[in-house]
């Protein structure tokens, strides 16, 4: 197992080339099956989630600072119908599909949303004039690379006190290289470029979130598509930037702490019955953190199961690993006042599932996050650290709740799979039912229809111009 440390001598060859060779040699034909299926339902989640995503504040107030500041007419926006270029359509696509917190999840040493990259081949698809095919292989990339990033540090950034976009900054250029038509020599730069110039701190996504929160990852994908041009034009970084001094493995390996630098390298996928990571990855059925899923979903399975009131409630216990209970439990989740606090708030999130009976998008709007109502139901939810479930993360992601009456009596319930992740998939026929929720209102049910036909068959697209039509009201 090749491990790195401060200390440890430089590789004469180094990590990044690895990964650039591996990518440049790619090939659709050369994919498994059931990947390429998989990258199309996830296509069809993450396009679902933008058109969603257009429709928030922080969306509109990014397409108004592009249109603010210009750019050459490279590259499509969603819903609008405005071109823009590569690196800032990125940004805007990748946000929307991010504004949510709806799309995607893989959770191993750090979380990660793979499908912010997204919208960084697919911006170099409509620089070279490609179509669905080459989304496909581009989207398959993305997913690889970041998927065994979030695996690769022990532990991972986020217990440093970093945020996960810091890695989508070493994928991001690697799709969208390769989708280009780089050599291996300019992806290998532009991993340089982009890794280097691109660390996030965690504190987006600590206390009082801000809109920054769906932002970062974003600008780590509009950071990749840069890179790769900056790269094709001659531009250099730093070939060492994972395994060379003050590399990622440099700066993040001290007190103990390491990086298996094989989990980039071993068994990439070469031929078409080489298992991808995108198999692995997760979706999400509800519009939250990732980590609330278990403990709402074990909620509602008690809610669904007995008769009672909200008002009949005392307590509202819920037992999570020690990560979730800081990320979603701190003070200030007990007050949520936007949006961004409250979907990554679990007493927020468990006390409107227990009032209205569901969470969906309509329970993240401005007027029920603020409701005052909510209040004294968010101060039942007791949210605690259980220390025996630690050890069975990331595997699973136990949670318990205990409902207690004000009688006395008491309901529980565990889950230790959400619905969504690759043990209990979402369906087509699933995702169709939020796509539809999402985009209805913005495109209309007709092109609903339409967009899951054309993603589902994606590949027979020469140009993502038909998608990007559809994807307008």
């Amino acid at each position: 197992m090749a491990t790195s440390t401060p200390h440890a001598k430089a590789p004469t060859r180094h990590v990044t080339r690895d990964i650039a060779e591996w990518a440049h040699a790619c090939a659709y034909d050369k994919v498994h099956p059931d990947a390429i299926e998989r990258a199309k339902l996830f296509l069809y989640d993450s396009f679902g989630c933008a058109l969603g995503g257009s429709q928030q504040e922080d969306s509109e107030a990014l397409v108004k600072y592009a249109k603010a500041i210009g750019g050459a007419p490279q590259c499509d926006v969603f819903v609008h119908n405005m071109k823009t270029s590569a690196p800032t359509a990125a940004l805007l696509n990748a946000h929307m599909i991010r504004a949510m917190d709806y799309n995607d999840i893989y959770w191993k040493q750090d979380p990660s949303h793979p499908s912010d990259i997204i919208p960084a081949p697919m911006a170099a698809c409509q620089l070279r004039g490609l179509g669905g095919r080459d989304l496909i292989l581009g989207t398959l990339i993305a997913y690889e690379v970041e998927m065994r990033l979030v695996e690769a540090g022990f532990p991972g950034v986020r217990e440093y006190g970093w945020h996960h976009a810091t890695l989508t900054a070493f994928a991001s250029p690697v799709a969208a290289g390769r989708v280009m038509g780089l050599t291996p020599e300019q992806i290998q730069h532009a991993i340089g470029i982009s890794g280097s110039a691109n660390c996030t701190l965690g504190a987006v996504t600590a206390g009082k979130l801000t809109n920054m929160k769906n932002t970062v990852d974003p600008m780590s994908t509009r950071a990749g598509v840069e890179a790769a041009m900056l790269a094709e034009l001659g531009y250099s970084g730093p070939e060492h930037v994972f395994d060379g001094k003050e590399g990622i493995t440099h700066v993040f390996g001290h007190s103990g702490n390491r990086w298996d630098l094989s989990i980039l390298t071993d068994a990439l996928p070469t031929c078409t019955k080489c298992k991808w990571r995108i198999l692995e990855c997760g979706m999400k059925s509800f519009p939250i953190e990732a980590l609330s899923h278990a403990p709402l979903t074990a909620m509602m399975k008690i809610v669904k199961a007995h008769d009672f009131k909200p008002e009949d409630v005392e307590e509202i216990r819920v037992e999570v690993i020690a990560r979730a209970a800081d990320i979603l439990g701190d003070p200030h989740k007990y007050r949520p006042d936007s949006k961004e606090t409250a979907d990554h708030s679990l007493p927020y999130s468990l006390a409107v599932g227990l009032v209205d009976g569901m969470v969906t998008p309509l329970q993240f709007k401005e007027e029920r996050v603020l409701d005052k109502a909510l209040i004294p139901v968010m101060d039942k939810v007791k949210v605690v650290a259980n220390e025996e479930f630690e050890a069975l993360f990331p595997k699973y992601q136990p949670s318990r709740v205990t409902i207690t009456l004000k009688g006395g009596k008491s309901f529980v319930e565990r889950v230790d799979v959400p619905k969504g992740d690759p043990r209990d998939p979402m369906t087509e026929d699933e995702i169709s039912v939020k796509f539809n929720a999402l985009g209805e209102p913005v495109v209309g049910k007709e092109k609903c229809a339409k967009l899951r036909d054309l993603i589902m068959h994606i590949e027979r697209e020469d140009t993502l111009d038909n998608l990007f039509a559809l994807m307008r009201p």
